[in-house]
């Protein structure tokens, strides 16, 4: 039953393609998706979870890519899902891009589930700390790399340039400070990914564009209050904002870069 919401990924993407062309049409100069996204990993070599880990792919990441920039679905036969396409539809959602938005937190680990309503059960990463949001939130900042790489490779030239349009993670932080916070996990973090992008540059993966989220800590859309991404504390009762270290360190960070 679950599968039976698939049809709505539709839905979603012909939208995105019916709003690039108005933009278009209304002078806009730089039009853009932005899909998360996430490395599928494996449990184990065994062919089972093998097999798990490529079909979490396929729903999470293909099944948006490639409508998206190759105009066709990946095989939703093994699903038992038919897309409620129209004439024209693939194409209005192929609709060129000037840029591939892509946000990115952490990979995603999975088990082969023998019954169960996906065949799939998502575990902790072996190995990896984790983030605020717990064993499902690792960190891998390898792993930004090696997805990077491979969305290059497997899609060419349909690929426009990619900008990374959130990377962050949430750590357990008071909810009022009176002082910056020494949140030396997220500048970690950001450090070891923006290295990972870095090196999948040098991979010859084109990227235009790095984005950190978040500037301030907000109500993040399933738990409301409880997780903290931002560069900026928040005391979501009073307003008052106070820069973390990881605002200093990120605004020296871009001001060498531009130096």
């Amino acid at each position: 039953m679950l599968f039976a919401a698939l049809p709505t990924v539709h839905h979603q993407l012909l939208a995105h393609g019916t709003a690039a062309r108005i933009l278009r049409d209304h002078g806009a100069e730089q039009v853009a998706p932005a899909v998360n996204h996430s490395l599928v990993l494996p449990e184990t070599d065994a062919e089972a979870d093998m097999a798990a880990a490529g079909a979490l792919d396929l729903l999470f990441n293909r099944l948006f890519a490639e409508p998206l920039l190759v105009g066709a679905y990946p095989d939703l036969e093994p699903f038992g899902v038919e897309m409620p396409i129209r004439d024209g539809d693939m194409e209005v959602i192929s609709t060129p891009c000037d840029a591939y938005g892509l946000n990115y937190y952490n990979p995603t680990t999975v088990r082969a589930v023998a019954d169960g309503p996906l065949p799939f059960d998502m575990v902790a990463t072996p190995g990896a700390a984790t983030t605020g949001f717990g064993p499902l939130w690792p960190i891998r900042p390898d792993t930004l790399r090696d997805f990077l790489i491979d969305l290059s490779s497997r899609y060419g030239q349909a690929l426009p340039p990619i900008v990374i349009s959130e990377n962050g993670a949430s750590f357990p932080e008071p909810d009022a400070c009176t002082a910056p916070i020494d949140d030396d996990a997220r500048i970690a973090y950001l450090h070891d990914h923006l290295g990972a992008v870095a090196e999948a540059m040098t991979a010859g993966v084109r990227i235009e564009g790095y984005t950190v989220w978040s500037l301030l800590d907000n109500f993040e859309w399933a738990e409301g209050f409880t997780q903290r991404f931002g560069l900026v504390h928040v005391d979501m009762d009073t307003g008052t904002r106070t820069p973390k270290a990881s605002y200093a360190w990120y605004r020296d960070l871009i001001c060498a870069a531009r130096a």
